[in-house]
């Protein structure tokens, strides 16, 4: 009988838990990995997966929690910690912190930022990105980030507009304040995955100029692939410079994301 893995997701706590059961190979691997994306994409601070009732079937199998851990450590950055009960030993080699429970993980972890982290969901619809816009100058404003606003208003037209023309589907705008650094991300529902060579590309190409203007404000950037749709993120900090004009060709170099 093949294995299985079911996820619960307690929202209602400090931090989201996620309650894993059932048993963790290779053929169930990527299923925790799809349900811990899901909870990540929504940038909580922290994630504690619990892992109390899972049975290991393949060793190697714990180091997916870890994957996922790196894998978002640009964005949304988020502390990812188990949660394993009397067999915490065995979690280690997942490279994660590991608490007897999840009251000890709330515990290390803290009492969350008040405020760090905002969204609005908006329609692919002619005035999205002003709206958009409306919020990250709000963000910069609430977060004493003004010298922020210009890029983070460059960062998120460039995407809301992408999805507008391109994905054509629902959207969620997130921003999160990091110390003196600010992330601006947006999902939407569409898998198609934007991508950047650093060439000249057509102005009706999907990800073309925008991502030359989203590359050339941004610390770094990405994107992170999801069940049913993606997130586009970039992170932002007062040492980048606005671009004099608009970027014609790639940057020089590995493109950053």
């Amino acid at each position: 009988m093949p294995s299985e893995v079911r996820h619960q997701i307690d929202a209602g706590q400090t931090y989201p838990v996620v309650r894993l059961t059932g048993v963790l190979d290779d053929t169930t691997a990527p299923a925790v990995r799809a349900a811990l994306l899901e909870v990540l994409a929504d940038q909580p601070e922290a994630v504690i997966v619990e892992v109390s009732e899972l049975a290991i079937g393949e060793h190697k199998a714990v180091t997916v929690l870890g994957s996922v851990a790196a894998e978002t450590a640009d964005w949304p950055g988020s502390h990812v910690v188990i949660s394993a009960g009397a067999g915490g030993d065995t979690w280690h080699d997942s490279g994660l912190p590991v608490w007897p429970s999840p009251a000890e993980a709330f515990g290390a972890l803290g009492t969350p930022a008040p405020g760090h982290f905002l969204n609005v969901s908006l329609e692919p619809i002619m005035g999205a990105a002003r709206r958009s816009r409306e919020l990250v100058t709000e963000a910069c404003g609430r977060w004493d980030l003004p010298e922020l606003a210009a890029s983070a208003c460059i960062v998120v037209t460039e995407m809301v507009n992408n999805v507008v023309a391109h994905a054509r589907t629902s959207m969620t705008i997130m921003l999160g304040r990091h110390g003196d650094t600010m992330s601006v991300a947006v999902r939407d529902h569409s898998t198609t995955v934007p991508r950047f060579s650093g060439e000249p590309v057509p102005v009706t190409s999907y990800g073309g100029r925008g991502l030359l203007l989203i590359d050339s404000v941004s610390l770094r950037w990405g994107s992170l692939v999801l069940p049913g749709g993606k997130v586009v993120w970039a992170v932002l900090d007062g040492d980048d410079e606005l671009p004099t004009e608009v970027p014609a060709a790639g940057m020089t170099g590995h493109p950053r994301g």
